[in-house]
């Protein structure tokens, strides 16, 4: 097939664009692939970090064309009406957030009106962790003018077809990523960050009220200084950090949390996971999480709560271990459980073979069984 992927790509950044390399990697094994990317993602009023380019260019390959503008309809009709000409055989959007739907649905329709091009949706979320206004019209616009969809967990799927009933989809699990390389000798890792600490719990990825971080700090406060556990919390604010930090002070947490307030380049990231024992994710509502996927591919277990599509990946007492979401006293102890129980040990064998099923062939093999033209 020709494939076009309408996405967040490198040179842009974050777990998205991470996403889209791995995929269009795969998929170039057996497809001719192009990609395109925002020229203008989001304004800048809206964008809450500080930099929406990748400082780096591990792992990625060449920076993709920058065609697409978020908020300008002229070059929604512009980039349509291009692809509508190029008569790709598949579009691929890779859908988060309903802000994109009226770009995505406008150069959907006037694509797939040359009665050739088909559109394949692959769904992050449907309906978003944090809902505002226009959520459901916008992605409603687009399911409209979207052919099939690939859904990664089964809150997504049931969202899907609370707004399209009878969609053509598939069920294929979020793979490992494994553009950040491989894990490094634990001891290396830590010298590397200057931990001292014995026990090492890694919070990771963008910081966002619905991630609960605030709940992970009331839970390490119920631990006792003498449990001898040090936090980190790596990764850039989407939420106000002053308040996090606040909290930390008013906790008196300030010897045992770190806060790494910033993007971390790709070949960074596999420190911070090489030191820690465990990734921590408290969420307060999820679909799936990428960065359970990046602790797999470091043979991490997982410490998470019981939302959306986590415990699907997290596999209790197998992979890692689940427990009720808002909850500083059943985090506490969980986590209390994970260290004495030498939880970390008995559970890394077990995610070193759960991860073998979380490839990108197999969602490759989905995507293909979508569309293959009858």
């Amino acid at each position: 097939m020709t494939i076009t992927v309408l996405s967040t790509a490198f040179p842009l950044r974050g777990g998205i664009a991470h996403y889209v390399s791995l995929l269009v990697a795969a998929l170039r094994k057996r497809h001719d692939v192009q990609v395109l990317t925002f020229k203008r993602q989001y304004p800048a009023f809206l964008f809450p970090g500080k930099t929406q380019e990748e400082t780096g260019s591990e792992g990625h390959d060449a920076p993709a064309p920058q065609v697409m503008d978020s908020i300008n309809p002229f070059n929604w009709i512009s980039v349509g009406l291009r692809l509508r000409r190029e008569r790709p055989d598949l579009i691929i959007f890779k859908y988060w957030l309903p802000f994109f739907g009226p770009c995505f649905g406008t150069i959907a329709a006037l694509a797939r009106s040359n009665g050739h091009t088909r559109v394949l949706i692959v769904c992050d979320n449907v309906i978003p962790h944090e809902r505002r206004p226009g959520d459901i019209l916008f992605t409603r616009y687009l399911l409209r003018f979207s052919d099939h969809f690939i859904v990664q967990s089964a809150s997504v799927e049931r969202d899907l077809l609370s707004l399209k009933p009878g969609a053509s989809y598939r069920f294929a699990a979020h793979p490992v990523y494994d553009i950040f390389g491989t894990v490094m000798p634990a001891t290396e890792a830590r010298a590397a960050l200057g931990i001292t600490a014995p026990r090492v719990l890694l919070f990771f990825g963008y910081i966002r009220k619905y991630k609960g971080l605030h709940v992970l700090l009331d839970a390490i406060h119920r631990l006792p200084a003498s449990f001898n556990l040090q936090t980190f919390v790596v990764g850039e604010f989407y939420d106000d950090e002053a308040k996090y930090r606040d909290q930390v002070a008013r906790l008196g947490l300030g010897d045992r949390v770190t806060i790494v307030s910033d993007y971390v380049p790709n070949d960074k990231v596999r420190q911070y996971f090489s030191a820690a024992d465990a990734v921590v994710l408290p969420y307060l509502s999820a679909t799936q999480s990428g960065i359970a996927q990046i602790a797999y591919n470091f043979d991490l277990p997982v410490i998470a709560t019981d939302v959306g599509g986590l415990a699907e990946v997290v596999r209790h007492e197998v992979t890692g271990l689940i427990t009720a979401p808002n909850d500083p006293d059943a985090l506490a102890t969980t986590i209390r459980r994970y260290y004495e129980d030498g939880l970390a040990e008995r559970y890394r064998p077990h995610v070193r073979t759960e991860k073998l099923k979380y490839t990108w062939e197999n969602l490759v093999n989905s995507i293909e069984i979508l569309t293959e033209r009858q």
